[in-house]
């Protein structure tokens, strides 16, 4: 099975475990960062964490560029030795055995937000990148758009390259192809650069970010971000996991 993943993860702030981090850069120092009405709280007392968006302000948000980062990379389902669930005309595929436990979002440090934060003012380290003819900024690992007279976190454009990625990013192999994961998304390594990739089916995560859903399949539960379904595993981990369609 050509797969690969390793359990000895170090772990960012209040999560258990530890995982593996590709140190890129060093985090930068910030400033002019300000932000109108929203605020993440993070309780440390507590091994939930609990995200406050304030929904006061309308919020619009134009992903028809960048769907595509919730597109699973398939593999062979012949690389999977376990036979799939089935459920509602599907088949669902996965390298470990279900095994439940609650969703729980993540936040990777004091400068992450989740998909549809709105901020007033972005930092001077924020860089700007076009793909497909829509702009972006990016920043420590998040992907904002104009929006409002200010500025919303998005899902990161698949296909764009960025040179450096935060410090925190896991390392997760699958079928042999390395992967950087950090804040919900993953990038591959071109040369100097990262690209943004779709996620790789079979991938294995301890975290998954705020603006999932716990969906219900039968007699088993996913998390789903985007359009992106995550099984849950053991050692509190979740798995890609990979649809097919029809029974057989």
């Amino acid at each position: 099975m050509l797969f690969s993943f390793d359990h000895a993860k170090a772990q960012n702030g209040n999560n258990r475990g530890s995982r593996t981090t590709k140190e890129v850069r060093k985090t930068t120092s910030r400033s002019g960062n300000k932000n109108s009405g929203n605020k993440v709280k993070v309780d440390n007392s507590k091994k939930n964490v609990n995200i406050n968006i304030d929904n006061s302000k309308k919020v619009n948000i134009n992903n028809s560029h960048n769907r595509n980062n919730t597109v699973v990379r398939r593999n062979n389902i012949h690389t999977y030795h376990r036979a799939p669930y089935h459920y509602g005309g599907r088949r669902y595929y996965s390298y470990h055995p279900y095994h439940f436990h609650p969703y729980h979002p993540f936040v990777w440090g004091p400068h992450w937000h989740p998909w549809g934060f709105f901020i007033a003012t972005l930092t001077r380290t924020a860089i700007l990148i076009s793909i497909h003819n829509t702009h972006y900024h990016y920043d420590e690992g998040v992907w904002y758009q104009p929006n409002n007279g200010g500025y919303v976190v998005v899902a990161a454009p698949v296909g764009a390259t960025v040179t450096v990625i935060p410090t925190g990013a896991e390392t997760v192999v699958v079928s042999s192809v390395t992967n950087y994961y950090y804040g919900g998304t993953y990038y591959v390594k071109s040369g100097s650069k990262y690209v943004v990739v779709a996620p790789p089916a079979g991938a294995v995560v301890k975290n998954l970010p705020a603006g999932g859903e716990e969906v219900t399949m039968g007699s088993q539960k996913y998390v789903k971000i985007g359009d992106t379904l995550y099984q849950p595993i053991e050692n509190n981990a979740y798995e890609v996991a990979q649809v097919e369609e029809g029974d057989k």
